[in-house]
């Protein structure tokens, strides 16, 4: 049984690095499964603190991942309409990646083209326009970073607990 859970750990925690890169995948749930499914190895210990630690910062960095291109759009000077534009463009990108195998250009470009189509249609200059949809492509970029960076972290306790399983 101990194999299997080691195997469903690397698993899991290799399509969270997926899933971080590749949008309309959920990468931080897929790399706290995989340390929770190590969890469960003789042999393995994560104290109880450090997995609701990582699971509440999954939890958070995804629910981020949706906000933060809004925030990048409504940073960089777009309006309510802006906003809106990006959140109907990721729903929209969303929806798309279920119909269509395209996820990564449908999610990257759906919030950018929504907060451009939102601030032209209530009027916006296109400088300010193009603006708005640049935050929304930056707020993507940063939400990139962070789900990186959480299942670089969740890989590394994978292995040094596969390291200690094994010695």
């Amino acid at each position: 049984m101990s194999y299997i859970l080691v195997i469903a750990a690397i698993a899991l925690v290799l399509l969270g690095l997926v899933g971080a890169i590749v949008p309309g995948i959920a990468g931080p749930p897929f790399s706290f499964l995989g340390l929770l499914a190590l969890s469960f190895v003789d042999g393995v210990e994560f104290s109880t603190e450090f997995l609701v630690v990582m699971g509440v910062l999954g939890a958070i960095i995804f629910v981020l991942d949706y906000v933060v291109p809004v925030w990048g759009t409504k940073t960089l000077g777009g309006t309510k309409a802006g906003i809106r534009g990006s959140t109907f463009g990721l729903i929209f990108g969303l929806l798309i990646t279920i119909v269509f195998p395209i996820g990564f250009i449908a999610v990257l470009l759906g919030p950018f083209i929504g907060a451009y189509i939102g601030e032209k249609y209530v009027g916006t200059d296109d400088h300010l326009a193009w603006r708005s949809a640049f935050g929304s492509f930056l707020g993507f970029l940063a939400g990139t970073f962070i789900k990186t960076i959480y299942a670089i972290v969740c890989i590394f306790y994978v292995i040094k607990g596969i390291i200690g399983w094994i010695w």
